[in-house]
């Protein structure tokens, strides 16, 4: 299978290639620190104003001295930054308000997540299933590998000489899944939960099209199944169809995490946006700032950077919302459903 998205007949290993995007939109979407993102942002907004002051358009001390420029650029700014943080903090409160209930609700909450737990340290056959989320993937992943190794030794001792067929698409389909489990539990092991690595880690692991080719390879050589081979594939797939709901909750924690994080970056940073935009409104004007700086006049470098500084509550809210939702559209399906553009072909031509 590929692992750079470059077949276009079947979905891509990687997120990176099933978004089938330049490196650089991928690292600005989901790799880079959210706060560097930000940062760019702001930035790329300082630059053009500054280069617009260099082009010799309307000087800025102009306009400020004939339409007050800086009343009607800073005043709706403030507005804008106490709405949007008041906005953030409602839909965030709400969001985070779902992990509030009675002890009832509480009660069936928890025990859902010691019943899933359960279930799959049974499958596993291990004493106790791990409590941090990247370890408790990789143990799914490892048992995954584990139960394919097994499938492909069970079909080599059970089946017929005239069955060859089924044990290579069983070899080719077991590769295939335990070197993509492999890498994935690899990079699973130094992640730490509340960073994006251990959800952009799962995110790499296709469960869904792994689901579809275990059942298309029953579904082509069912018949030739020995009792033993069907029972381990059925085991594999219910650890492939476990992968799905770890991944949705660890995703689901991991939003509010960020959600939470949002709202603190921006109450943070919507204090010296709000004082900048005052001070410009109170004490600046055409007469303020005089002078010439590397052919810019001093009042356009204070205007420049002063926009730079409010537009910061905006830009760190456009960085995480690029990122969750990416994330969100990439995984609006749980199951053995793929919400996105692929040609209608097989993986491996069994036929």
């Amino acid at each position: 299978m590929s692992d750079d998205g470059e077949n276009g007949d079947v979905p891509s290993d990687t997120m990176r290639g099933r978004l089938q995007a330049n490196p650089f939109k991928i690292w600005v979407l989901m790799d880079a620190r959210r706060e560097v993102v930000a940062a760019l942002v702001v930035t790329a907004v300082f630059v053009a104003l500054t280069v617009f002051s260099v082009l010799g358009l309307s000087p800025l001390r102009v306009i400020v001295t004939q339409h007050n420029a800086t009343w009607w650029l800073f005043s709706p700014m403030v507005g804008a930054i106490i709405t949007g943080v008041t906005l953030v903090v409602t839909i965030s409160q709400l969001v985070l308000s779902q992990e509030l209930g009675a002890l009832g609700d509480q009660r069936e909450r928890m025990q859902g997540a010691i019943d899933f737990r359960e279930d799959v340290r049974s499958h596993l056959g291990t004493e106790v299933s791990p409590p941090d989320p990247a370890q408790f993937l990789q143990a799914i992943l490892d048992g995954i590998q584990s139960r394919g190794n097994e499938l492909s030794e069970v079909v080599d001792e059970t089946s017929t000489a005239d069955d060859e067929s089924l044990r290579t698409h069983t070899g080719q389909y077991v590769e295939s899944l335990s070197d993509h489990a492999q890498t994935v539990g690899g990079r699973l092991e130094d992640s730490q939960f509340g960073t994006f690595d251990v959800l952009f880690a799962a995110l790499d692991f296709n469960y869904s099209w792994k689901i579809h080719e275990a059942r298309r390879l029953r579904q082509a050589h069912g018949g030739r199944l020995s009792e033993e081979a069907d029972e381990t594939l059925d085991d594999l797939i219910d650890l492939l169809e476990f992968f799905g709901p770890a991944r949705e909750h660890f995703k689901t924690l991991y939003f509010q995490w960020e959600l939470v994080n949002l709202m603190r970056v921006l109450l943070a940073a919507s204090i010296p946006a709000i004082t900048v935009a005052f001070g410009m409104l109170l004490y600046v004007d055409a007469n303020t700032f005089t002078g010439v700086t590397l052919g810019v006049d001093n009042l356009a470098w204070v205007v420049n950077a002063a926009c730079a500084v409010t537009l910061v509550p905006f830009a760190l809210f456009l960085s995480y919302i690029f990122r969750i939702g990416t994330v969100a559209k990439r995984t609006l399906a749980i199951g053995p459903f793929i919400l996105r553009e692929t040609e209608r072909s097989e993986n491996i031509d069994w036929e």
